[in-house]
């Protein structure tokens, strides 16, 4: 009887990824989503606990409660500022995974033809994106240096490693029995993933993290066909498809290819700090903001990574409350690759329950810059800088940005004048009409607020 039920159990699990992607497509239904994607997932597993392949639950429930006693702490303990390290070292389990399944499927049946093609790309692909994703989880957290490391001919050496462990892949193909090859192959791999990274700058992450999900997919794919498992093949295809997608709309919201992104070494410093401290900046106290803010019908807030690592979102909240009370016009300008992830500043947002209506889009607010009082910039640095319209030679030339040099007055919340990820000056902070605010960014918006709060009770 259990072999008549899971077809049924995985067909309504693949029903539940596929309504997971579509509800996660906006943020008003994106809970729906992610309860679909859980339920999915629950009947997947079902479904394969069910499955006649299963000899023994001994195994299976000790990495149960493992991975359990591994996964609740994680997912409750992390702050939200981190979330983009956990998306990548989730990546690297997963990857890990179907890595080690492939290479067990290997030394059982030493498969052939079809079986041992799809077997070869779930390894590759596994045992590279398990690698990357660790250098990519250690360049987020700042373990490992954040900026790109190269050096001469470092593509043709990448492509070289790639190359061969291609030509190993298919050697095994054509004749699997030659078991001392794979070995070579699964190591070749697990380089070829940190040699991937290492040259890729921050400001690539987000990039990097949606084209890591597409090939952990891919891995899960193949590994449905190794397994004969028609749920991993539809899942897979749709983890897969989704970050390739992704990545593509994140290649052209930084106008740039992918080819670009892999090998352009993107966040090399461009200007010396020493040069970008000899231009002058104006900047102002909590109180001259608060007096700008309390005086404008028109504010546009940009949030980027500073206000992530700040944990500044409940603040901008109170902000914005105070703000709209008092008839003031305030949105939230969202760049696609603002933070370390995409949709970063949107699920930190939605955490201090910033109304949905008053995210917008790149392509619908900057229109609107023209008409706004104050742009009031927490953070955010190369999504931002000019740069990317004016100087043909900044590694961001072409780059979209967000238009806030366009507003009446900007106001920047930063605690240096350090460059962003791409590693150069912004020339919006050496604007006339720019006031940088020095400081923590949360303790400089709770200051903010509390003088907006003391001028309308002397009112």
């Amino acid at each position: 009887m259990r072999n008549s039920i899971f077809p049924a159990l995985y067909i309504l699990a693949a029903a539940g990824f596929i309504l997971a992607i579509k509800w996660m497509n906006s943020p008003v239904t994106a809970r729906r989503g992610v309860i679909a994607g859980e339920i999915g997932m629950l009947l997947a597993v079902v479904g394969t606990l069910l499955r006649h392949e299963v000899v023994t639950y001994q195994w299976i429930l000790i990495a149960f409660f493992i991975g359990s006693a591994l996964g609740v702490p994680l997912a409750y303990l992390m702050p939200m500022t981190a979330v983009p390290q956990r998306t990548a070292f989730s990546h690297a389990c997963g990857a890990l995974a179907s890595a080690l399944i492939g290479t067990a499927e290997y030394y059982r049946h030493t498969p052939h033809g079809f079986v041992m093609t799809a077997l070869v790309l779930e390894t590759l692909l596994g045992f590279l994106t398990f690698t990357a994703s660790l250098m990519a989880f250690g360049k987020l957290q700042e373990i490992l240096p954040t900026r790109p490391i190269t050096y001469r001919g470092q593509n043709f050496v990448n492509l070289g490693v790639f190359a061969l462990a291609v030509a190993i892949g298919i050697a095994l193909i054509l004749s699997p029995e030659r078991t001392w090859l794979f070995p070579i192959f699964s190591v070749l791999s697990l380089i070829f993933g940190v040699m991937l990274i290492v040259p890729i700058g921050g400001a690539d992450m987000p990039t990097v993290i949606a084209l890591l999900n597409s090939y952990a997919g891919l891995s899960a794919s193949a590994m449905g066909f190794v397994l004969d498992n028609k749920l991993l093949i539809v899942a897979g295809a749709l983890d897969g498809s989704s970050g390739f997608i992704l990545s593509v709309i994140m290649c052209r919201a930084m106008n740039r290819s992918f080819s670009n992104v892999l090998f352009g070494a993107f966040g090399t410093l461009q200007v010396s700090a020493q040069k970008a401290a000899e231009r002058p900046v104006r900047s102002a106290s909590p109180e001259e903001a608060a007096e700008i803010l309390d005086s404008a019908r028109s504010v546009v807030i940009i949030p980027g990574y500073g206000m992530a690592v700040a944990q500044a979102q409940h603040k901008l909240r109170e902000m914005f409350d105070v703000l709209t009370r008092r008839g003031v016009d305030v949105r939230f300008a969202i760049h696609p690759v603002a933070g370390r992830m995409p949709g970063h500043m949107n699920v930190l947002l939605a955490e201090a329950n910033v109304p949905y209506d008053r995210l917008a889009e790149m392509d619908d607010i900057n229109p609107e810059f023209p008409r706004a009082d104050v742009a009031l910039v927490i953070g955010a640095n190369d999504v931002v800088n000019p740069a990317a319209k004016t100087d043909k030679g900044s590694p961001i030339a072409g780059m979209p940005i967000l238009n806030a040099y366009e507003a009446r007055t900007v106001m920047v919340i930063k605690r240096s004048m350090s460059p962003g990820f791409a590693g150069i000056d912004n020339d919006l902070y050496h604007m006339d009409k720019t006031l940088m605010l020095f400081g923590d960014a949360k303790v400089f918006v709770g200051s903010i607020v509390k003088e907006l709060n003391a001028a309308v009770a002397a009112r």
